[in-house]
């Protein structure tokens, strides 16, 4: 099992399914930039549905020494900048990111980037869950916007 650092996202939206644990069986250990807690803070001060990381002790959260110019010169949040530069001293590190351009950047930089979907597909594939697609139903419900292609690729990569 890889190591993983992820994004806001990826973190959100499993936790809004449920199924955030799946992380803890598909990666050897997660980390997760201080920006990512600061995001998901806010979030839930706002009132919003989000994790509250403390509960889930596998997870560890890690601040980059600094970001990168090549970085910081990119139009991405202050979570996506945070997970690439922390991907620039792990380079062994997989991405879970769902930005584009995020998932852009971090693919320029040579990274390999797992999405919401791939981590669906990959926890299907280990027999964490008989079919996603219940799961791609309550990522929409839940306000992940996914269009009717995306949805219908994602669901015949996993068979269904």
């Amino acid at each position: 099992m890889p190591a993983a650092i992820s994004n806001t996202s990826p973190l959100l939206y499993l936790h809004r399914i449920s199924s955030i644990d799946w992380l803890r069986t598909l990666f050897d250990s997660i980390s997760v930039p201080q920006a990512v807690v600061i995001e998901l803070t806010e979030g839930k001060r706002r009132g919003y549905d989000v994790p509250d990381l403390a509960i889930y002790p596998w997870l560890q959260v890690v601040e980059p020494v600094t970001i990168p110019p090549e970085i910081a010169n990119l139009d991405l949040g202050n979570g996506e900048s945070a997970v690439l530069a922390l991907a620039i001293s792990n380079t062994q590190s997989l991405l879970l990111l769902d930005d584009g351009l995020a998932r852009w950047a971090a693919q320029n930089l040579s990274f390999t980037v797992w999405g919401t979907f791939k981590i669906l597909l990959e926890a299907k594939s280990q027999g964490l869950t008989d079919r996603i697609a219940p799961s791609v139903e309550r990522l929409q419900t839940s306000g992940m916007w996914i269009s009717q292609d995306l949805r219908q690729r994602v669901l015949d990569l996993a068979g269904e």
